[in-house]
């Protein structure tokens, strides 16, 4: 993260299984890892950009 954008941004998640979710719309983290799915490299959204901070409820 760029020393000049920490502590300015919010996160946005909508996933409620996991238990850092607040309200339903909100992370209470104040940072999360972005990570690719395990072994897939297919440039696809919804492989390359999983939460690696969740932690189910």
């Amino acid at each position: 993260m760029s020393e000049t954008k920490a502590g300015s941004q919010t996160i946005g998640c909508r996933v409620t299984s996991c238990r850092y979710n607040t309200r339903g719309c909100d992370c209470q983290l104040s940072r999360i890892e972005v990570e690719p799915k395990c072994g897939c490299h297919t440039g696809e959204p919804c492989d390359e950009s999983l939460c690696g901070s969740y932690k189910a409820k």
